[in-house]
């Protein structure tokens, strides 16, 4: 199945917990979250108040300053690598419906290059 989130900044976490948790079955196994593009990024982190801006730090912090050599936008680059470097899918265990996460984990989309429309799709398998 197909979700739909939007952010509206150019980097951005987005807590998608709630939403992935509505589209499961009653059923246990492992569900995957793969967001569909090659600027944004799924992972589980905590939200605590400002945690979700100490991450964008933390990936603002990695990016170097050179020149930069994506031919269809330079400037664009350091969105293509972040992405890469957190991930474009997470796996997670799932029982009698519910998600297994631990106590202050939450699945995040991860903007890099927004304000955007992001595809995620969403895989069950069941035990």
């Amino acid at each position: 199945m197909n979700i739909k989130v939007n952010s509206n900044k150019k980097r951005q976490v987005i807590d998608i917990t709630d939403v992935v948790q509505r589209q499961l079955p009653s059923q246990s196994g492992l569900v995957n979250i793969f967001v569909k593009h090659t600027t944004a990024a799924i992972t589980a982190a905590d939200l605590d108040p400002g945690t979700d801006l100490d991450l964008l730090d933390f990936l603002n912090s990695l990016v170097p300053d050179i020149n930069w050599r994506h031919p269809h936008n330079p400037q664009h680059a350091p969105d293509h690598l972040l992405a890469s470097i957190v991930g474009p899918a997470i796996t997670l265990p799932v029982s009698g419906g519910r998600l297994q996460l631990g106590t202050w984990q939450r699945i995040i989309l991860v903007e890099l290059d927004g304000p955007r429309e992001r595809d995620i799709e969403i895989s069950i398998c069941l035990q």
